[in-house]
């Protein structure tokens, strides 16, 4: 039996820049990660030559991602962080040579930032979509970016540098509201919008499996959510695994549990396991969604 409602598996469509369109709904979409930094807790400085970004790319299409997120500040707990000038350096020529290898039908690219002109940057160099660990709050006026391009914005949860509230869903909805009305406000588009509830952005482990377990709540948002479970230190501490190349199989277990919850795309650095662990869960789906 699936946790979520039947509907939350519907056929929709995310808009997002170039006039490309991203369907959600029946089938998982994979998001793979690609940290462009020399300080990622998982991937950190494996990618900062251009041809090796590239070619780690070119094999994550390989294995099935329908997206590349490409991040150059990492987020981390304790890193230190980055100059706008650094983070575009790092991450514009990935954008460039990406957009010229994959052309108008490869994987959509994603940035990774909270800053506006990173993100006018990255857009203009051939990102679809625009990802914000902040929420919309750091910057606000990435919003207008993003609206301007017709990109596709995922928000995402945070706990860090404020109080939150005892109720890991109400503390999401807590959240979600004021930077949808951003959203809203800078024009971005309903359809271009996703949520990220923030897996291990300043939640314990507790905390953590709360919000898998009330994953399907989140659907009453009404929006495609993001999972960005993979390799986590809370995935870890419940496996027992310190090393975090070493959380792919946990990894693929939460995807799996938070598919059936609802979730629609999953952020993940090993997409090949994961593409494989969520064929089995949409095939779950699937069934489950004839037999009604």
């Amino acid at each position: 039996m699936l946790i979520a409602s039947p509907d939350v598996f519907e056929p929709r469509y995310v808009s997002v820049a170039r006039g490309r369109r991203l369907q959600t709904g029946p089938r998982a979409v994979v998001m793979g990660i690609l940290n462009v930094t020399p300080d990622s807790f998982s991937d950190g400085g494996l990618h900062l030559d251009l041809d090796k970004a590239v070619e780690a790319a070119r094999q994550m299409a390989a294995d099935g991602a329908d997206i590349i997120d490409i991040g150059g500040e990492s987020t981390r707990p304790g890193a230190d962080p980055v100059s706008s000038g650094k983070e575009q350096e790092r991450i514009l020529p990935v954008f460039e040579a990406l957009s010229k290898a994959f052309g108008e039908g490869g994987p959509l690219l994603s940035v990774d930032t909270y800053r506006a002109e990173t993100a006018r940057l990255a857009l203009s160099a051939g990102a679809h979509i625009v990802n914000d660990v902040w929420g919309l709050r750091r910057e606000p006026e990435i919003a207008e970016v993003a609206a301007r391009e017709g990109a596709g914005v995922v928000i995402m949860h945070t706990g860090r540098d404020r109080e939150k509230l005892s109720d890991v869903i109400a503390d999401q909805i807590a959240w979600f509201e004021p930077s949808l009305a951003i959203a809203d406000k800078a024009g971005v588009r309903r359809e271009s919008l996703l949520l990220d509830p923030g897996f291990g952005f300043a939640k314990d482990t507790a905390e953590n499996v709360a919000l898998m377990a009330r994953m399907a709540e989140l659907n009453v948002l009404g929006l495609p959510i993001v999972a960005g479970t993979s390799r986590k230190r809370f995935i870890g501490a419940i496996t027992g695994r310190e090393d975090a190349d070493e959380r792919d199989a946990g990894t693929a277990a939460t995807s799996v549990l938070l598919r059936l919850a609802g979730a629609a795309v999953f952020r993940v650095h090993n997409v090949g396991v994961n593409r494989d662990a969520l064929a089995m869960a949409d095939a779950v789906v699937a069934r489950t969604l004839e037999e009604k």
